[in-house]
């Protein structure tokens, strides 16, 4: 459950800070006879994201079950490769986010509504995709019953966040936020490529390195509540193979190290939410 809450909180957040960027700009600029379209292209961002999800999901339900295992190997990896370049793109566009976002609004107001709305539904739909595919992810290999529930109350406190902070009664270190939701996912990244080597095994792709490394499916289930919970959150496995453990401690390694280093360029200037709306 906490994997699915931080991870779709962090993506809402990601959301609503583009939308009410978006929309507090329109606002001061005496151009809030605009506000709809920027909410027309909301919702039907909203709309493909969850459109492509259930197309996703239905087609994995026709597949039988080394196609399914393939599907939930691939799945995993995109959803890796999303993770990293979100958390690292994050780390350094959040500096540039709203003159960046300005300019596209003006760009776009130049074009008419239609514009508008294509402008906010492209940069919203990303975010919904992202979130997709990390739920695809986390739920294919989640044995969480609670996952479900964690990422609605995820998305429900993000946009809660996001209504404070257009309303201008909130704030928030953003670059802390951040930085220590982007650690946490990195960890979850790790457990995702770990579960994604295990399903490319089971489909027949993948067959090296099989050897066990441990097994104390005895003293700590996947299946108890803990073992749930660390799976969840750490990629924790009661008997792993050497294949996992290599590819979950080189991925954490290298990720966490590249992540962590000191950014010269964010140095002088931390970043909160007023900054940035």
């Amino acid at each position: 459950m906490l994997a699915p809450f931080l991870i779709m909180l962090r993506e809402g957040l990601e959301a609503a800070l583009i939308v009410g960027i978006i929309a507090g700009y329109l606002r001061r600029t005496g151009r809030a006879a605009w506000l709809p379209a920027v909410w027309i292209g909301v919702f039907l961002a909203i709309a493909a994201a969850l459109f492509a999800g259930a197309a996703l999901q239905l087609a994995s339900a026709s597949f039988p079950q080394k196609a399914q295992e393939l599907f939930e190997g691939v799945i995993g990896l995109v959803a890796v490769a999303v993770l990293v370049w979100m958390v690292f793109w994050m780390r350094r566009a959040a500096r540039s986010m709203k003159s960046t976002l300005h300019a596209s609004v003006e760009a776009a107001v130049g074009g008419g509504a239609w514009a508008l709305i294509g402008m906010v539904f492209l940069a919203v739909a990303r975010e919904g995709l992202e979130s997709i595919f990390f739920l695809l992810a986390v739920l294919q290999q989640s044995r969480d019953a609670m996952a479900p529930l964690g990422a609605a109350l995820g998305v429900a406190v993000s946009a809660g966040i996001g209504w404070g902070i257009y309303a201008g009664a909130l704030r928030l270190d953003l670059a802390r936020f951040f930085r220590w939701t982007g650690v946490f996912i990195l960890f979850v990244a790790a457990g995702l490529l770990a579960g994604s080597l295990k399903a490319l095994h089971e489909a027949g792709v993948w067959n090296g390195l099989q050897a066990r490394v441990y097994d104390i499916s005895h003293i700590l289930p996947e299946t108890s509540p803990l073992g749930t919970v660390l799976a969840g959150v750490l990629g924790y496995r009661d008997a792993p193979t050497l294949g996992e453990v290599v590819v979950y401690a080189a991925f954490l390694t290298v990720m966490l190290v590249l992540f962590l280093r000191p950014d010269a360029a964010a140095a002088p200037r931390r970043h909160s939410v007023r900054d940035l709306t």
